[in-house]
Parts: C-alpha cells; sequence; structure tokens
C-alpha cells in the first residue's frame, strides 16, 4: 500500500502552508491610555494577551474561570474577569490594569490613593490577589453608580438608581474576589476609606450617589457601625 503523508483524514502534510486569515487578526487594543496594535490568535483571552503580548504580568492567572477575581481589570471602567473576554472582542474599548492604576496624574506621587490606603490598612498579605482586589475597588463604585447591586441591597431598585456603598454592599460587591491570606476586611476597609474620602484623583471616580463628596449615610464613618439592610449577613453567605 502507497504510504499516506500527513494526518490520518487526508489533510495537509507536515510543512504546507496554512492560511492563518481565519484564526488570526490585527487589533488595536488601548491599554492604560496607549494604543497597541498587534496580531493576535482569536482565542487568545485579554489575561493572555496582557501578560504574553504586553508583558503586563501584574493581572495574575488563577482560576481560569472567572471565580477568584485574581484576573480582574477594568473595561471602560467596570470590573471584569479578563480570563473571560477575548482580546480581539475589546478593540474599541479603554482597558485598564493594575500598571495603569499605579499614576495619579498631576500629582507627586505616582502611586495610586488605593495604593496608599491599602499601606496605611495593612491589606495586603502574600500580594498575589492584590492587583485583583485593587482594580476591583477601584471599578466598584463606577458598577455601583450604574445600579449594579449586590444580593445584601433592595433587590427592586430600578437599573438606572445607583447602590449605595454601605460597609455591607462594600464587603459584598469585593466578595467574588478571593483571597487566600484571608485579608478580606483590610480590603474592604480599603475601599470604604476611599468612598469616604473621594481619594481618587479626579473627584467623581468613587461617588455613588451622584453628588459631590461622600454622604454620610453612603459612607459611615465606620465600617463596623452598619447593620445589615433588612437581613442577617449569615443569610447571604451561607
Amino acid at each position: 500500500m502507497e504510504p499516506r503523508h500527513g494526518r490520518s483524514d487526508g489533510g495537509p502534510g507536515p510543512g504546507a502552508q496554512t492560511d492563518t486569515s481565519a484564526t488570526e487578526s490585527h487589533v488595536s487594543l488601548r491599554v492604560n491610555g496607549t494604543t497597541h496594535r498587534i496580531e493576535l490568535d482569536h482565542r487568545v483571552t485579554l489575561l493572555e494577551c496582557l501578560r504574553g503580548n504586553l508583558g503586563l504580568t501584574g493581572s495574575q492567572q488563577g482560576c481560569h474561570d472567572g471565580e477568584c477575581g485574581m484576573c480582574t481589570v477594568l473595561l471602560d471602567g467596570r470590573r471584569v474577569s479578563s480570563c473571560l473576554l477575548l482580546a480581539i472582542a475589546q478593540e474599541g474599548h479603554e482597558i485598564t490594569t493594575i500598571e495603569g492604576l499605579a499614576v495619579t496624574a498631576g500629582t507627586d506621587d505616582d502611586r495610586h490613593p488605593l495604593r496608599h490606603i491599602s499601606l496605611e490598612r495593612e491589606a495586603v498579605r502574600c500580594g498575589y490577589c492584590a492587583p485583583g482586589q485593587a482594580s476591583a475597588a477601584a471599578g466598584t463604585p463606577a458598577d455601583a453608580a450604574a445600579g449594579q447591586a449586590s444580593v445584601v441591597s433592595e433587590m427592586d431598585l430600578p437599573s438606572d438608581v445607583s447602590v449605595r456603598l454601605t460597609a455591607i454592599e462594600i464587603r459584598e460587591q469585593l466578595s467574588g474576589n478571593l483571597c487566600r491570606c484571608g485579608a478580606y476586611p483590610g480590603a474592604a476597609e480599603v475601599l470604604h476609606d476611599a468612598t469616604a474620602q473621594g481619594a481618587n484623583g479626579t473627584d467623581d471616580t468613587y461617588r455613588a450617589d451622584g453628588t459631590n463628596g461622600a454622604d454620610p449615610t453612603t459612607c459611615p464613618a465606620n465600617p463596623q457601625d452598619v447593620p445589615p439592610q433588612d437581613m442577617a449577613i449569615q443569610d447571604v453567605t451561607t
């Protein structure tokens, strides 16, 4: 019998030329204020692109299923799991990684205000989840302002009504970011302090109620002073 070359189904053999136009595309991604023109396989996730193609390794790889929150980045200011998004689909969007949060324009100190508060609150332990935690904290106020409520808030609110970032709401909003060191209280306190202080350098990102400055009912002085809203916390965590 005459030997067959290539795959058993009669496909092209080794060294055969294949058309990559069906599987690869040139895309322009705007990341941290800079536009990058790159060629990507259609199957590459945003996380893989950030780490492998752009060298932005701050966003960590964790579960690969969107469950741990370690790959959290901001897409047009909103929190997303970058391991679940195809990179080629993000053309035209503004992507912000932890590296983009590291610089605050117009200040002498290049550290983002969230990083200052994290140090004060000693919120970081081993640091593996820290980039995702910080990105989630930075994006939570925008999600709240857009009406994205957690299970502890009133579920019958109109979709265009902003969510009050009480202490328990903050804790629930950040619950999608896992920390193997158990530093959850510190992470919640960081966002609480940032919300109360308006600590974002632009005076509007950390407003959840659409007003200038912090509402004392929205951002109470002490996170521990706020009781759950009409339900026990055990009811939503067990």
